[in-house]
C-alpha cells in the first residue's frame, strides 16, 4: 500500500472535543474506516481554554455523551475540571484513532476525494466531518475607540482567573451566562462594571439547563408541527449557579446599557456618560471556525454553510456537526450533539454504501 492509500480514509473528522467525540461514538459501530485529526495537544476540546472557574450550565446528568453518563447526578453542576476529565477519559474507554496536534489548514476536493492539507502532511479522505465548533474564532463588535484605548481588551475565550485584573477596574460585556460567571468571578478581587445590550435576565433559582432544554424541546417540536407549545419556557437565560448566587446577594448584577465608544482611559456613551476602565472583558460569543473549508467556495456572507442538518448542501459528502441550531436543535450542547451525530453517521454509511 503506498502512502496516498495509506491516508485515505472512508471518514475523517476535523476535531477532538465533544462534537468530535459524538462522531466517533458513532462511527466505530460501523465498519467505516475513519480518524480524527485535533488540532489540540491534549483531549478536551477547547474545555481546557475555559476559565478556572467555569461550572457547566447543565446538570451532570443532563451534560453527558452518548454511551457515558457524567458522574454527579442530577443536581450537581460540573466545574471546568470535571468536564475535561469526563471527555478524556471518554476518549480514552472507546480508544478512538485520534491524532494531534493537527492542524487542518484546508479542504480541497478532487475526483470525488476530500484532499486535506495539514500541519502533518496530506490525508485523503472519502467523506468529512467538520467538528471544529466556533472557540477558536471569538466575536467582538466593533466599537470605535479601540484604538486609543490605553486598556486591555479581551474575549472571555481568553479570561482565565480573576487574579490578573486584581486591582483593575474591569467592565464585563454580554448579558448571558459567560457573562454573569465572569462578572461574579472578578467581582472577588475588583471594581466591576455590567454592560448588557438587553436587560439580564435571571431563572428561578430552582430552574436550571436541564428544565431549559426540555422546554426548548418542547418549543422545537411545537413549531415543527406548526402548533403553540403546551408550557411556554421560563423567561431568562441565565442559570442560577452557586457563583451567582453568591454574586446576586452581593450586588453585582447591576446593569448598564451597552457603550458607545472607546476613549484613551475608559468607555464613553454618547449621552456624555464616560467611565474609567483599566479593562475590557467582552463575552460576546462566537462565529463558526470554518476557515479551513474556505477552499470549497461553500461558506456564506453569514459565515455559515448552507446544510439540511448536517449534511452539507452543496457538496457532496461533507458534513458540519455541532455548530449550533444550524446543524441540528442544540447541537452545540453535550446532551444534544448525540442526536445529530448519529443522523450524520447513518447519512455517511447511506452515501458511503456500507
Amino acid at each position: 500500500m503506498n502512502n496516498e492509500q495509506e491516508k485515505l480514509y472512508d471518514v475523517i473528522v476535523i476535531g477532538g472535543g465533544q462534537s468530535a467525540l459524538a462522531t466517533a461514538y458513532y462511527l466505530r459501530r460501523t465498519n467505516l474506516r475513519y480518524l480524527l485529526l485535533d488540532k489540540e495537544p491534549i483531549p478536551g476540546g477547547s474545555w481546557p481554554h475555559n476559565w478556572y472557574s467555569l461550572h457547566l450550565f447543565s446538570p451532570a446528568q443532563w451534560s453527558s455523551l452518548p454511551g457515558v453518563i457524567m458522574p454527579g447526578g442530577p443536581d450537581y453542576y460540573p466545574t471546568r475540571d470535571e468536564a475535561i476529565s469526563y471527555l478524556q477519559k471518554y476518549e480514552a474507554r472507546y480508544a478512538f484513532p485520534v491524532v494531534r496536534p493537527v492542524t487542518v489548514q484546508s479542504v480541497t476536493k478532487q475526483n470525488d476525494v476530500f484532499v486535506l492539507t495539514t500541519t502533518s502532511g496530506i490525508y485523503y479522505a472519502k467523506t468529512v466531518v467538520s467538528a471544529t465548533g466556533s472557540f477558536t474564532n471569538p466575536y467582538i463588535p466593533g466599537i470605535r475607540g479601540r484604538d486609543i484605548f490605553k486598556g486591555q481588551v479581551l474575549h472571555s475565550s481568553q479570561y482565565q482567573q480573576p487574579q490578573h485584573f486584581r486591582g483593575k477596574r474591569t467592565a464585563v460585556v454580554g448579558e448571558g451566562n459567560s457573562g454573569a460567571q465572569i462578572l461574579a468571578d472578578i467581582a472577588t478581587v475588583t471594581d466591576t462594571l455590567w454592560i448588557t445590550r438587553e436587560q439580564p435576565s435571571f431563572l428561578p433559582d430552582d430552574v436550571d439547563g436541564r428544565y431549559l432544554f426540555d422546554a426548548a424541546t418542547q418549543l422545537y417540536e411545537a413549531k415543527k408541527q406548526g402548533r403553540e407549545p403546551d408550557q411556554k419556557p421560563p423567561l431568562g437565560q441565565i442559570v442560577m449557579v452557586p457563583a451567582v448566587k453568591a454574586a446576586r446577594e452581593h450586588g453585582v448584577y447591576q446593569a448598564l446599557p451597552a457603550f458607545d465608544h472607546f476613549y484613551a482611559d475608559g468607555i464613553g456613551w454618547d449621552n456624555g456618560r464616560q467611565e474609567p476602565v483599566d479593562a475590557v472583558i467582552f463575552c460576546t460569543g462566537f462565529r463558526p471556525a470554518l476557515e479551513h473549508l474556505r477552499p470549497l467556495g461553500i461558506i456564506q456572507p453569514d459565515g455559515e454553510i448552507l446544510t439540511k442538518i448536517t449534511k452539507a448542501l452543496t457538496i457532496d459528502g461533507l458534513w458540519l456537526v455541532g455548530y449550533g441550531s444550524w446543524t441540528g436543535f442544540a447541537s452545540a450542547t453535550l446532551i444534544a450533539v448525540g442526536r445529530t451525530a448519529k443522523r450524520t453517521v447513518e447519512e455517511i454509511a447511506a452515501f458511503l454504501q456500507v
